[in-house]
């Protein structure tokens, strides 16, 4: 992974790199307009605007900025900046310079692009807003069914066993209380008398009979 390694090298250290670029810059603020490689000048894009932002704030710590950027002619390249060119961009906000391809280059064949800054005759315009265009909401041609209204769930009640009823009895006939009688008074038992010896009946027929013999 490419981390912290932003921009191109131009085939050069980072000490060659930097010394050019600053050329570049004391150039294109002198004459407005450069012609090199496309490389180049997207790289020196990011410089010339940064300058751009430094001159229009005018303080002492941007100028002091300014002067770690430009390493040569810093009166006639400072002074330009903060009387001419940081003024003409007061009111734009970033956007200091335009990169326009001229096509590819005979011997080397590399693509070549002019910077400049923009001209004092270009103002701002406004970018108009797109108006959009609000749809009407489709209407559905189907028929809206009513919801049924939702009904609450019973709870559930457990289900008591079945118990055989009784076999009916008959119910008995109401009898009719009887009176009540009141007991006899106990009569106590008399002694119990002995019984006299039996005697034999003689028989009376036959002493008639024998009578009416005698006669």
């Amino acid at each position: 992974m490419r981390h912290r390694k932003a921009g191109r090298k131009l085939n050069r250290n980072s000490a060659h790199r930097e010394a050019m670029l600053c050329n570049m810059l004391n150039s294109l603020v002198k004459s407005e307009r450069l012609t090199t490689t496309l490389g180049k000048a997207k790289e020196l894009q990011k410089i010339a605007d940064k300058a751009i932002t430094l001159a229009k704030k005018n303080t002492s710590a941007s100028i002091t900025s300014l002067t770690k950027m430009v390493k040569t002619e810093r009166e006639i390249v400072i002074s330009k900046l903060l009387k001419e060119l940081g003024p003409r961009f007061q009111e734009r906000a970033g956007g200091y310079t335009r990169v326009l391809k001229l096509g590819f280059r005979r011997g080397d064949g590399a693509a070549t692009a002019i910077i400049e800054y923009l001209s004092a005759d270009e103002k701002v315009t406004p970018k108009k807003k797109k108006k959009v265009k609000k749809q009407e909401p489709k209407v559905e041609t189907k028929q809206v069914v009513e919801e049924a209204p939702v009904v609450e769930a019973t709870p559930v009640v457990e289900a008591t066993p079945v118990v055989e009823e009784a076999p009916v009895v008959e119910e008995a006939p109401v009898v009719e209380a009887t009176p009540v009688v009141e007991e006899a008074p106990v009569v106590e038992e008399a002694p119990v008398v002995e019984s006299a010896p039996v005697v034999e009946e003689t028989p009376v027929v036959e002493e008639k009979k024998e009578e009416e013999k005698a006669e």
